[in-house]
């Protein structure tokens, strides 16, 4: 009964920062491209954040943007994890996310400002080439984030790797930088409405340049990284 009474307070307080800060961002988009916009960006995270009742923290080292591009591979626990990884990293990066997501109001206008690549999960023919665009983006220097589950987690733990972002590491030479998302399922899962305040914490494992990984088939890299990443937050893999 508490959480839900601390939910129903919660709810309003985000959802009036988020429209304030979707205003925000909609209107300086006008005027810059995203790649400038992203020191805006991140303060804007934070603040989803903490309005929703989480105090944020990086542990790690996040990596030096002038040795990108990277490919930022995370776990996939809440409607948080953009915002965690958004301001923990100290430039600009795109990402692949789920088609639907395009159509939702103002959310939908800022993903897609943003450079976000939609992706069709159920055809492969669509979802190959939202791989080609992102690898594309990856040739031209951006960053890329993307969670491997593919779909959040309804347990806490880890699901299956999907194989697409290691193609695209394989394919693109970039370096793989795992990391973990740690306290955004209990804050909000996907089975639950209600909101849990706490502390969200983005975990930086070490970057993994493509000379450590050049030599494994797709499956040994997909394994070794979600090891990995299991590790940084506390899970068995």
């Amino acid at each position: 009964m508490f959480r839900a009474i601390i939910s129903l307070i919660l709810w309003p307080l985000w959802a009036t920062m988020f429209t304030l800060g979707a205003i925000i961002y909609s209107t300086a988009i006008i005027f810059f491209p995203s790649s400038k916009l992203h020191p805006l960006a991140r303060v804007l995270a934070v603040l989803f954040m903490l309005f929703a009742g989480q105090w944020f923290r990086v542990k790690g080292q996040a990596p030096d943007p002038n040795k990108g591009p990277y490919l930022y591979l995370i776990n996939h626990e809440s409607l948080f994890d953009g915002f965690m990884l958004l301001a923990a990293v100290k430039h600009y990066f795109t990402g692949v996310g789920a088609y639907e997501q395009f159509s939702y109001p103002v959310w939908g206008f800022l993903v897609k400002k943003y450079g976000v690549i939609p992706i069709v999960r159920q055809k492969l023919d669509n979802a190959i080439t939202s791989l080609e665009k992102a690898e594309d983006a990856v040739k031209k220097g951006i960053s890329l984030m993307i969670a491997p589950e593919g779909t959040r987690t309804l347990t806490g733990r880890l699901n299956v790797f999907k194989k697409g972002p290691f193609h695209v590491a394989l394919n693109t030479n970039i370096t793989i930088v795992p990391v973990g998302l740690v306290g955004a399922y209990d804050a909000k899962n996907k089975n639950d409405w209600r909101i849990r305040p706490g502390v969200l914490t983005t975990v930086f494992g070490d970057p993994i340049p493509y000379d450590e990984y050049k030599d494994l088939s797709l499956d040994e890299l997909r394994n070794m990284v979600r090891v990995k990443i299991a590790n940084l937050i506390g899970v068995e893999p």
